[in-house]
């Protein structure tokens, strides 16, 4: 909880903190999830992949972070790299979605790692502000 507290004090993830944080990293549709952690410094990140079954069965990556002091490191890219590894061998389509905040370092992340943009949607939840949030829509090629 460290870990996740950490980053959402830098960058406001996720969005809104959760009620109960240990069950945000623990979704109900969760297939599997991957920590990495810095030689003598603790957990690093964290990623996770949730079924999605609408239009048809994906996985979904989710819960992506790394905390500040470990970035620049390549975690977020092992991390995502492990999750597809995982995904590929199970024959699994990957997708996920960001927050759309324009040019953003998540957005860029992504599309540089072979992410395809989609769409965009509304979200079903909201701001912690009660605005509306749009999300960028990703499907991982290859």
């Amino acid at each position: 909880m460290d870990a996740l507290w950490a980053v959402h004090a830098v960058d406001g993830y996720p969005m809104n903190w959760p009620a109960d944080p240990r069950r945000w990293l623990s979704p109900d549709r969760l297939l599997r999830a991957w920590v990495a952690e810095a030689p003598g410094a603790g957990i690093a990140g964290h990623v996770a992949i949730q079924s999605v079954t609408e239009p048809a069965a994906l996985g979904e990556v989710s819960r992506l972070f790394v905390v500040p002091a470990a970035r620049r490191r390549g975690v977020a890219e092992a991390l995502v790299r492990r999750a597809a590894d995982w995904a590929r061998a199970r024959e699994l389509p990957l997708v996920l979605n960001v927050v759309d905040e324009g040019r953003s370092a998540a957005v860029a992340f992504y599309e540089a790692g072979g992410w395809r943009y989609t769409h965009s949607s509304v979200a079903d939840w909201r701001a912690a502000d009660g605005s509306a949030v749009r999300l960028r829509h990703y499907r991982l090629e290859g």
